[in-house]
C-alpha cells in the first residue's frame, strides 16, 4: 500500500469555445477621458488580490502585473499620477525566518505539479521610500484595514499585526486606511472581504461561522473563521466613509468590487472526489481486501439504518475516498458494540475511533487542491499512532491508506454544509457591498458574476483566447488555485475599467491579457 501511483490531476482539457469576446472591435482612436472621475491621486485598497499576489507568495514580478498598477497605468493617459508600489525585493517572495511565509509555487521540468520554494527575502522596511498608493495587504479581512498597530512588527508573534503591512506603514501605529486617507486620494479602488470567508473554506470548514454565533467581537476572530456580515458591513461602511471624505478638495470618487464565489475556484475544483480508478495497477489489487475489510462495517451502517455511509470500491468505475464528516451522528459506540464479538474488543474499538463518522465522499463534496498530495499515500503518522495500540506494521499500514482504509481529515474536504456556509457568508457580504456602493454612490464591479463566467466551460474569451479558472491550462489561476495569473489579474482590471467608465463617463481603454504573463512551464 505504501506504493500507491501518485494521483495525476489533469487539468489540461479547457474548452476553448467563446462567443463573448471583450476585444471583438478594438477601436485604436478613442479619446481617452476621465469623465467625472479624477485620477491624479489613485489609491488601491484591499488583500492580496489587489497586491498583485500569486503562486502562493507575494514577489516583484506579481506586483508589476497586479490589477491596480494595470489600472494605473490606463489612468495615466487621462490625468492619473504616479503610482508607488512596496515592491518585494526578489522574484522569489517568502519572509527568511517567518514561519507560514514561504517563496512561491513553481512547476519543474517534466512535472505538473507544483513544488513550494523557500523564502528569499528578510523581512525588510520600506517606509521611508513611501507613501504607497497599491495598499493591498494579503491575508487582510475587511476590519484589518481600520485596526491600529496592523503595522507594527511587534504584533507579529500574537498575529495582530501583518508582516505586509510591517513593510511600508509610516508608523508602528497607524492603520491601512490613516495612511491611504494621508495621501488625500482624488480616486480609490476597494476589494476586500474575500478573506473574511476564504480562510473557512480552505482550512476545509474547521473555522467558526460566526453568522450562526451572532459574535460580533471581530477581535476574537480566528483565521479560518467566517466574519459575521454585520461586522463585515460595518467595516466597509467605516473604509468608505473615510475614503470618500479624505480629499478636502472634493468628494473622492472611487469603485469597489464585490465577492467572488469561494469555492469556484481551482483550489476547490482541480481534485476530484473519486479519483481511485480501478485501472491504477496499485490500487487494483486492494479492491478486493478492501471491501472484504469493510464488509463487517457496511453491516453495521445497514442495522442502524445509515446505509449512505457504506464503503464500496468499484472494479468497474473509480471510486470515492472515503472521508470523515464531522457533521455526522458520530458511531464509534454502536460501532465497537457491534464488531467486538466479531473481531475482540481492542480491533473493534479501533474501527470505532477511526469510521464512526466516516463515509465515502459525493459529488457535492470538494477536496482542496492540497489533498492530491496525500490521497493513496500511507500517513507514517498515523502508523507509528496505531502499532502503539499494538498493531503490527503490516497491520497499522494497512489501516493508513489516506482516503483509501483511513479516512481524509476535514481540513482536506469542504462538504456540501460546509459550502453552503460559504457561499451564504458571500451572499450577505455581497447585498452589504452593493448597498454601500448605493449609499456613497461609487462604481461596483460585480467580480461575483464575472467570476461565473470564468468558471463556466465557455470561460472569457479575447482575442480568440479563452481563459478559465482550469488548473493550469486555464490560464487566468496561478499556481496555487487560489489567485490569478499576470493574465488573470489583467481580466480583472478590465472588470474595473467597464464599471469606471460605466459610472463616471470616463473612457479609459482596456487591456488585452495575452500581455501579461500566465503560469511557467519549464
Amino acid at each position: 500500500m505504501k506504493h500507491l501511483n501518485k494521483i495525476i490531476l489533469v487539468a489540461l482539457a479547457a474548452t476553448m469555445f467563446s462567443c463573448d469576446d471583450d476585444f471583438k472591435h478594438p477601436i485604436e482612436d478613442i479619446q481617452v477621458s476621465a469623465g467625472e472621475a479624477n485620477f491624479q491621486k489613485y489609491i488601491a485598497l484591499g488583500n492580496s488580490l489587489t497586491s498583485g499576489y500569486r503562486d502562493n507568495a507575494l514577489y516583484k514580478s506579481g506586483q508589476e502585473n497586479s490589477y491596480p498598477n494595470m489600472l494605473a497605468g490606463l489612468m495615466k493617459a487621462a490625468g492619473g499620477g504616479e503610482f508607488n508600489i512596496p515592491y518585494m525585493p526578489n522574484d522569489t517572495g517568502g519572509f527568511i525566518g517567518l514561519p507560514g511565509f514561504p517563496g512561491k509555487l513553481v512547476l519543474t521540468q517534466g512535472s505538473m505539479s507544483p513544488i513550494q520554494t523557500d523564502a528569499g527575502a528578510q523581512l525588510d522596511n520600506i517606509a521611508a521610500a513611501g507613501p504607497y498608493q497599491n495598499m493591498g495587504v494579503p491575508g487582510a479581512k475587511s476590519y484589518h484595514l481600520l485596526a491600529e498597530g496592523y503595522g507594527n512588527s511587534a504584533g507579529l508573534a500574537t498575529g495582530k499585526a501583518n508582516p505586509y503591512f510591517v513593510r511600508f506603514a509610516s508608523s508602528p501605529s497607524t492603520s491601512v486606511i490613516a495612511d491611504a486617507v494621508k495621501q488625500s486620494p482624488t480616486f480609490f479602488s476597494l476589494w476586500i472581504g474575500n478573506n473574511d470567508v476564504l480562510g473557512y473554506a480552505t482550512s476545509g470548514g474547521l473555522g467558526v461561522d460566526h453568522n450562526e454565533t451572532g459574535n460580533m467581537d471581530a477581535s476574537t476572530y480566528g483565521s479560518s473563521d467566517i466574519s459575521n456580515a454585520t461586522v463585515v458591513a460595518g467595516a466597509l461602511d467605516k473604509i468608505l466613509g473615510a475614503m470618500t471624505t479624505s480629499n478636502p478638495k472634493e468628494k473622492t470618487k472611487g469603485v469597489i468590487a464585490n465577492i467572488p464565489s469561494v469555492t469556484s475556484i481551482p483550489y476547490f475544483t482541480t481534485v476530484p472526489y473519486a479519483p481511485l480508478s480501478p485501472a491504477n495497477p496499485s490500487f487494483a489489487p486492494m479492491i478486493d481486501e478492501l471491501n472484504a475489510t469493510y464488509a463487517g462495517l457496511n453491516q453495521v451502517f445497514d442495522a442502524v439504518g445509515a446505509s449512505e455511509r457504506k464503503i464500496v470500491f468499484s472494479k468497474i468505475e473509480a471510486s470515492p475516498v472515503v472521508i470523515k464528516d464531522k457533521d455526522l451522528s458520530d458511531l464509534s459506540a454502536t460501532i465497537t458494540a457491534a464488531l467486538t464479538p466479531k473481531i475482540g474488543a481492542a480491533k473493534a474499538t479501533l474501527f470505532g475511533m477511526i469510521y464512526g463518522q466516516a463515509r465515502q465522499a459525493t459529488a457535492k463534496d470538494l477536496l482542496v487542491l492540497t489533498s492530491s498530495a496525500v490521497i493513496g499515500k500511507v500517513d507514517e503518522k498515523r502508523v507509528d499512532e496505531l502499532k502503539k495500540l499494538g498493531l503490527s506494521q503490516e497491520e497499522a499500514g494497512k489501516l493508513s491508506v489516506v482516503g483509501v482504509s483511513y479516512p481524509m481529515t476535514d481540513n482536506y474536504v469542504l462538504t456540501a454544509k460546509e459550502t453552503a456556509k460559504a457561499e451564504a457568508a458571500v451572499a450577505k457580504y455581497n447585498a452589504a457591498i452593493t448597498s454601500l456602493a448605493t449609499k456613497y454612490d461609487l462604481a461596483l464591479v460585480d467580480a461575483y458574476s464575472e467570476m461565473k463566467k470564468l468558471s463556466s466551460n465557455s470561460g472569457i474569451k479575447y482575442y480568440g483566447q479563452t481563459y478559465t479558472t482550469a488548473f493550469i491550462s486555464g490560464g487566468a489561476f496561478s499556481l496555487d488555485g487560489v489567485h490569478l495569473t499576470g493574465n488573470g489579474y489583467a481580466i480583472v482590471a478590465n472588470m474595473f475599467v467597464d464599471a469606471i467608465n460605466r459610472k463616471y463617463h470616463s473612457t479609459l481603454r482596456k487591456v488585452y491579457p495575452g500581455n501579461y504573463p500566465g503560469i511557467t512551464i519549464p
